[in-house]
C-alpha cells in the first residue's frame, strides 16, 4: 500500500506541473480546478504523513528499528511539510491573479517540492520498507495495521478512488489484489463519487 501511495503522490505532482505550464492567462475557472486538485493532493499527502509520524514510526522504534533512521524520516518530514507550505503558497498566489506567470511559478514551484518528496520517497522506500516487512508478522505490525484501517468508509473511498485514478500497473495490480471486486467497486466508486465528481475531470482536460 505504501508504494501504491506513493505511485499516486509522482503521478499527480507531475500531473499538476504539466497542467500548470498550460494555464492560460486570465483563465480563472481552470486554476480555481487545479486549486481544488492540489488541496486534494496536500491532504491526501499530509494524512499519510501524519499517520506515519503517529502510529508506524513509534512502532517501528518499539521493535527496535535503528532511531537514527527514524529520525531521519521525521526530519524529511518536516523538510516535506515546509516544501507543501511553500507550493500552496505559490497556488493561492495563482487563485489570486490567474495569471499565466504564476501559474509558471506554480509550476516550478511543484517541481521544488517533487524533488523534496522524491528524496524521502526513495529513503523510505530503500531503507525503511525492508524494516516493515522484517515485523510485519509480528503482533505490534498486526496492530499498526488495524489501526491504519480505521479511517471513515468515505475517506477510504476517496483514497482508493485516488490511487486507482491513472495508476500504474503495479499500483493498480496491487490495489485491485487488496479485496474482491464488489468491494473495491463500493469503495472507489459509490463512497469514492466525490473524488470522481470534483477532482478526477480536472486531470482529463487536454
Amino acid at each position: 500500500m505504501n508504494r501504491a501511495i506513493h505511485a499516486a503522490v509522482r503521478r499527480d505532482l507531475d500531473r499538476l506541473e504539466r497542467a500548470l505550464r498550460r494555464v492560460e492567462d486570465g483563465d480563472r475557472a481552470r486554476v480555481a480546478h487545479l486549486a481544488r486538485a492540489w488541496g486534494h493532493l496536500d491532504r491526501q499527502l499530509t494524512h499519510h504523513h501524519r499517520q506515519e509520524d503517529e502510529l508506524i514510526w513509534p512502532a517501528m522504534l518499539g521493535l527496535g528499528v535503528d532511531p537514527v533512521l527514524l529520525q531521519e524520516m521525521e526530519h524529511e518530514h518536516e523538510q516535506m511539510a515546509a516544501a507543501l507550505r511553500g507550493t500552496d503558497g505559490a497556488m493561492q498566489r495563482l487563485v489570486a491573479t490567474a495569471s499565466a506567470a504564476d501559474a509558471e511559478a506554480a509550476a516550478e514551484s511543484v517541481v521544488a517540492t517533487r524533488v523534496v518528496v522524491e528524496r524521502h520517497l526513495q529513503h523510505e522506500e530503500h531503507e525503511l520498507e525492508p524494516e516493515v516487512t522484517r515485523h510485519r508478522e509480528t503482533e505490534e505490525w498486526k496492530t499498526v495495521e488495524k489501526q491504519l484501517r480505521g479511517g471513515s468508509p468515505k475517506a477510504g473511498g476517496e483514497m482508493f478512488a485516488w490511487l486507482l485514478d491513472g495508476s500504474d500497473r503495479e499500483a493498480d495490480s496491487f490495489v485491485r489484489s487488496m479485496m474482491p471486486r464488489p468491494v473495491l467497486l463500493l469503495l472507489s466508486r459509490v463512497l469514492g463519487a466525490g473524488y470522481h465528481r470534483s477532482i478526477a475531470p480536472v486531470w482529463r482536460v487536454p
